[in-house]
């Protein structure tokens, strides 16, 4: 018997290695991303004006970033991929964080779009709060704890929270170590907080007191006529760097005309109320999507510009990589393009 045993142990330690050779490569986290080239998706089915000008032969297109969270077997395989980047993870935040992060980074520069559009088309319009919410909870003290991500501040010792700078000033009247009631809405539920102040360094080296939480707050877009109101769709992508091209289609829906002129305009960049446009990451990678996707030209923020300029010159693209700070200075370089045939 002993001899028919041994062969039968051996097989069993072969599989158990084999088993955990699999979950170290497959299964096991790491602290590392992967970045590659995402999609360059067409904006006009994602928002919508009302009353729009229905003109569009080409095309306005954001660009996006693929983010994996990578195991060793992915670690391994995208040092064969020239288009792909190693990144170490936000190790402070968790999934659940980085996506309503994320999701109010959007909803935000959808709400900045939305306003850069209307001012520069002369449309009058509001602009309301909906509501201060919280994007994260660090682990820091143990009354963060009461927060999750995601919830509501409506009050605090029942005065209502109408505004992120509204909840500021209302808590220049405390101390840190003080104890306020906060009331939030939770996943429809409404309830109260016992909170313990805790103490925020200013910019200018002065301390607040503060939740010891990240805020944001929604902002809607009123205008004042019902056929400029702008309805975007639901989408998976998050952040803010597709601020420039919504402002582009909805300026094109408000405006007479194809301001498209017929091309595939792709591009990236925040963009501000004001028109300004702002640098964002992963430039290198947007380039290329756009590329496969047959753009004619790339919008791309002035501080970004160097390193798209590198990632097309390898890509040896007949794209047009245009520099632009402004949403005016969009406009007006789309302004002296042809109607293409």
């Amino acid at each position: 018997m002993p001899q028919f045993r041994l062969p039968r142990l051996r097989t069993l330690a072969y599989l158990l290695c084999l088993a955990l050779l699999v979950y170290v490569l497959v299964y096991m986290p790491t602290s590392y991303t992967i970045e590659r080239p995402g999609s360059a998706d067409e904006i006009k089915p994602m928002v919508r004006v009302a009353g729009a000008d229905p003109e569009e032969n080409g095309s306005f297109l954001m660009t996006t970033v693929s983010v994996t969270y990578a195991n060793l077997a992915l670690l391994g395989l995208s040092l064969l991929d020239d288009d792909a980047e190693i990144g170490k993870r936000n190790q402070d935040q968790d999934d659940d964080e980085y996506r309503i992060t994320q999701q109010y980074y959007m909803n935000s520069s959808q709400s900045s779009a939305v306003a850069a559009a209307y001012r520069e088309a002369g449309v009058p319009f509001d602009v309301e709060t909906e509501y201060v919410f919280i994007t994260t909870v660090p682990d820091r003290d143990p009354q963060q704890r009461e927060f999750v991500t995601g919830d509501k501040i409506t009050a605090v010792d029942g005065q209502k929270v109408s505004t992120l700078e509204g909840l500021r000033k209302q808590l220049e009247s405390y101390a840190a170590g003080d104890t306020v009631e906060v009331s939030l809405e939770r996943n429809g539920r409404t309830l109260r907080q016992s909170v313990k102040l805790v103490e925020i360094p200013n910019e200018d080296g002065t301390t607040r007191a503060g939740f010891g939480v990240s805020t944001g707050e929604v902002m809607r877009i009123d205008p004042d006529d019902a056929a400029d109101e702008v309805i975007f769709t639901q989408t998976q992508v998050g952040g803010p760097s597709a601020g420039l091209m919504f402002t582009l289609e909805i300026y094109n829906q408000l405006t007479p005309g194809d301001l498209t002129r017929g091309y595939r305009i792709a591009g990236t960049g925040t963009i501000k109320s004001d028109g300004t446009v702002g640098e964002i990451g992963g430039v290198q990678h947007k380039i290329v999507a756009a590329e496969q996707k047959g753009a004619d030209l790339f919008f791309v923020p002035q501080g970004n510009y160097a390193e798209a300029e590198l990632k097309l010159r390898e890509t040896k693209s007949s794209m047009k990589l245009v520099p632009v700070g402004t949403l005016q200075e969009a406009l007006d370089y789309i302004d002296k393009m042809s109607v293409k045939n």
